[in-house]
C-alpha cells in the first residue's frame, strides 16, 4: 500500500506476509511518523496461549502495540515493550528463568522528524538507508546470530538422508537460543537486553528511502559464511520496490523446498517490511 505520511512528501509501502508456519509471528507498526517491524520467535517449548497464539506472536504484538500507543523516546519504548513481554509471560505462567521458554522478538523502529530520523534496533530485524545517489548504509552489522548454525545445516544438507536437519541440529539451535542477551539482543523480558539495544540519530537530508525489514526478506544464500548480498537487495528494491524483493525471495525459496541449497529453518519465513520514501 502507498500512503501519504505525516511528513510532507513522505510515502510508505508495506509488506506483511505469513510464511510456511501456521500464523504470522511478524508484526508491523505504522503510526504517523513512527514505523517499525518486529520478528517474534516461538519459545523452544512450543507452548501456545490465548487460542493457539505462540509466544513469538504475542511478543511481537506486545512490542508493536507499545510503540504504537506511546510517544516516549525510542529507547524508553523498547524498555516498556520488554517489560510488557515480561509481565505477560508471568501472567501466562511462563518459567522466566528458562531461556527455552521465553517469548522474544527482534525489532527495527524509526521515528521521522522534520530534519532527522531516530532509530532503535535489536536482533536481526534491520534498518537500511538508501541515499539520493543510490548508495546505501546499514547502521547495524552485527546481527547474524544464526550464521554458525546455518553453516552446519549446509554441511549436513547432502548427508542427512531422511532424518530432518532441524532435528539433528536441535541442540545447536537451543545453544543459540540460550545466547539471547548474552551474545545477541532481543526483547524477551530480560534486563540484559539493554546491552544489545542499538540506537542512533541521523540527518534526513540526502536520504531517499528508509527500509525496515525482518529476516524473512533477506535474500537466501547458498553460503551462510558469505556476507549477505545487500547490493542485489538494494538494486531489486530500486527497480521494483518491496514487491520485487518479496517476489525474488519467494522465487528462490520455491526453487529449494527442502531448504538444502539455501540453508534456512523453514521453507518460507514470515515477512514484515516497511519502505519510507521521500
Amino acid at each position: 500500500m502507498n500512503d501519504s505520511g505525516a511528513v510532507l512528501g513522505m510515502k510508505t509501502d508495506v509488506i506483511h506476509e505469513k510464511g510456511s508456519g501456521r500464523i504470522n509471528e511478524d508484526a508491523v507498526s505504522l503510526n504517523g511518523t513512527l514505523f517499525g517491524v518486529f520478528d517474534g520467535a516461538t519459545s523452544l517449548t512450543r507452548a501456545v496461549y490465548e487460542d493457539g497464539k505462540t509466544g513469538g506472536y504475542l511478543a511481537s504484538r506486545l512490542a508493536r502495540d507499545t510503540f504504537l500507543k506511546n510517544d516516549a523516546p525510542l529507547a524508553g519504548l523498547a524498555r516498556m515493550a520488554n517489560n510488557a513481554i515480561f509481565d505477560k509471560m508471568l501472567e501466562h505462567g511462563v518459567n522466566v528463568t528458562d531461556k527455552a521458554s521465553l517469548w522474544s522478538t527482534s525489532c527495527a523502529v524509526v521515528r521521522i522528524g522534520e530534519d532527522h530520523i531516530e532509530w532503535v534496533q535489536t536482533g536481526d530485524s534491520l534498518l537500511l538507508l538508501i541515499y539520493d545517489d543510490g548508495t546505501y548504509h546499514i547502521p547495524v552489522t552485527d546481527y547474524d546470530h544464526d550464521r554458525e548454525t546455518l553453516s552446519m545445516w549446509k554441511n549436513l544438507a547432502q548427508s542427512a538422508g531422511e532424518k530432518k536437519i532441524y532435528e539433528i541440529l536441535k541442540d545447536k539451535i537451543l545453544e543459540t537460543r540460550v545466547g539471547m542477551n548474552v551474545n545477541y539482543g532481543v526483547l524477551n523480558g530480560e534486563d540484559a537486553f539493554e546491552r544489545f539495544l542499538n540506537t542512533g540519530k541521523t540527518e534526513k537530508r540526502g536520504i531517499k528511502h528508509i527500509l525496515l525489514f525482518t529476516d524473512g526478506l533477506f535474500l537466501p544464500s547458498d553460503d551462510p559464511e558469505r556476507e549477505p548480498d545487500f547490493d542485489t537487495f538494494v538494486d531489486l528494491f530500486l527497480e521494483g520496490g518491496l514487491k520485487s524483493l518479496r517476489d525474488h525471495v519467494r522465487g528462490m525459496e520455491l526453487s529449494d523446498p527442502d531448504c538444502k541449497t539455501f540453508p534456512r529453518f523453514k521453507p518460507h519465513d514470515d515477512i514484515a517490511a516497511v519502505a519510507i520514501s521521500f
